[in-house]
């Protein structure tokens, strides 16, 4: 069979109790200079934590921080490369875009030289419909001139020939 330990508070006997009393009440002279080292050694202790903390959040400060500046990396390499995307597809959405542009530059020029060459068509074309006016009025000049020579064609041959056919 198995033994049922019972879970009782130990008292300590008489004398080792006594004893225990007895060291407390010599130490208590030096519990003053005993209290003092232990504070230095908690403060020690608490002073090198804080500074392993204030170490490791520097550290991980700088970790941050180098995380940040790769992302800030990253993100603008991202932005020129949208850049680039977005100037394609503008591209791409009409591409005949740079073909008018071209085009019209070569209307514009071409306008150029012909707005001179207009202006002296229409000088030219003032000039030909005066000289197809003047040519219309000699050419009545010389119908009448034509009409009349042949009136008097006839005229005098029927009045020197006319008789001749009675």
């Amino acid at each position: 069979m198995q033994a049922i330990e019972t879970s009782q508070p130990t008292v300590a006997p008489p004398a080792v109790h006594s004893r225990q009393l007895g060291a407390q009440l010599s130490g208590s002279m030096s519990f003053s200079s005993q209290m003092t080292k232990e504070d230095e050694e908690m403060s020690r202790t608490a002073l090198s934590a804080f500074r392993a903390k204030e170490e490791e959040i520097k550290k991980n400060k700088m970790e941050i921080r180098e995380r940040v500046q790769a992302q800030l990396g990253r993100v603008e390499e991202e932005t020129k490369r949208l850049a680039l995307i977005r100037a394609e597809l503008e591209g791409l959405a009409d591409p005949m875009r740079k073909e008018v542009a071209l085009v019209r530059k070569k209307i514009d020029s071409v306008n150029k030289e012909l707005k001179p060459l207009g202006h002296t068509v229409q000088k030219k074309e003032r000039e030909y419909k005066e000289a197809l006016e003047a040519f219309n009025e000699k050419n009545r000049e010389k119908v009448q001139l034509i009409t009349k020579l042949m009136e008097l064609i006839v005229s005098i041959f029927f009045s020197g020939y006319g008789s001749m056919f009675v």
